[in-house]
């Protein structure tokens, strides 16, 4: 078991000098690249005319005030709505967990979502379609949301129910790997035996995307993320205490059962919401505690969940940035940028020991 005082450092008071200096920057640069993704896009619109219409003066023409009130200010409000919950539920099942390779995706919570989504793109053959869903507004948007959220929590009770007779991290986690596997080959086998529209549309999903989330399913995605990330940081107590073990959870009175059902429900409630109307974006969960643990010296919970939720967030929207190759016509899936930026971080990782010492 890890002793309890490599928990958490002591930080003189230069260091928490510097570690504020370090919240300050992390802000500029999320307000940085939230306004350059608003700013820079497929079509060239002036900076000028950006912060016009961001201000809403008149005098600017209504096409680019179309394009940036109701296309890219979405957008970007969607990459800082997933960046927070794919960060933040990542940093949760890594501390469950104790294996810092741990995320939605790789333990099939993400895999579960898209189920939850297949099951409704797919599994309503020609009556129920991806553009039905869009027209039925805020139902359709709660249907996507309810199965999603169910897919991933089924997945997710699965592996905690196996983790239960499985004591090794690393055991573990090949296990959910092979979970989420055996979830995509069921999703296979529906896609094989769909129509080929109905595919056509399931497919562009799972490439991921921020801009297809507009009007009301963006308050409805908030209204859900905001939900799982107050029961994060409500449980950071909790999330301290199981990253030092279980044994050690338990003198500190805390109820394993309890702590991890409420884990499961924050972990649905963000990975299978913002899978739902994003698509599987991967990476962001492994990537982005790590970052945080290295940049803040820290294994506070309290300091971990918001510094991931600027950390996810201004990654995702540099993400969604390179993806739209300012200057040209073509949007790459934001899916594509996030593994090509996550993969050299989980590389980092395995090589790197602070980075794993931490789990014991």
């Amino acid at each position: 078991m890890m002793k309890p005082a490599r928990l958490h450092k002591n930080l003189s008071p230069r260091s928490a000098g510097h570690k504020a200096w370090k919240w300050v920057a992390l802000c500029l640069l999320l307000a940085l690249v939230f306004f350059l993704d608003i700013a820079l896009g497929t079509v060239r619109i002036p900076l000028k005319s950006v912060l016009r219409i961001i201000l809403s003066l008149p005098g600017e023409d209504n096409t680019g005030r179309y394009i940036v009130s109701q296309i890219r200010i979405p957008k970007a409000c969607t990459a800082v709505i997933a960046g927070c919950g794919l960060s933040v539920s990542g940093l949760q099942m890594q501390t469950l967990f104790r294996n810092p390779l741990a995320e939605p995706s790789v333990l099939g919570v993400t895999a579960g979502a898209s189920l939850g989504v297949a099951a409704i793109m797919l599994g309503g053959g020609s009556i129920i379609t991806l553009y039905t869903i869009r027209e039925l507004g805020i139902s359709g948007s709660w249907l996507i949301t309810l199965t999603g959220c169910m897919g991933a929590a089924g997945v997710m009770l699965l592996v905690i129910a196996i983790s239960r007779k499985v004591r090794d991290n690393v055991v573990m986690l090949i296990i959910g790997v092979m979970v989420s596997t055996a979830t995509l080959s069921i999703i296979s086998i529906w896609q094989y035996f769909s129509d080929a529209e109905l595919i056509k549309d399931y497919l562009l999903w799972t490439f991921g995307s921020l801009g297809g989330v507009t009007g009301a399913q963006l308050y409805i995605l908030a209204a859900v993320t905001l939900t799982g990330l107050i029961l994060s940081f409500l449980s950071s107590k909790m999330l301290d205490a199981l990253l030092l073990g279980d044994n050690y959870a338990r003198s500190m009175g805390v109820t394993i059962h309890r702590a991890r059902v409420i884990i499961i429900c924050s972990t649905s409630l963000l990975a299978g919401s913002i899978t739902a109307f994003c698509g599987p974006i991967g990476f962001i969960g492994i990537a982005v505690p790590q970052m945080a643990r290295s940049i803040f010296s820290t294994s506070s919970h309290r300091i971990l969940i918001p510094a991931c939720c600027l950390i996810g967030t201004a990654l995702l929207l540099l993400c969604d940035l390179i993806g739209q190759l300012p200057g040209s016509q073509t949007a790459l899936p934001i899916n594509i940028i996030t593994s090509f930026v996550g993969a050299p971080v989980v590389i980092w990782i395995i090589l790197s020991k602070n980075n794993l010492s931490i789990y014991g």
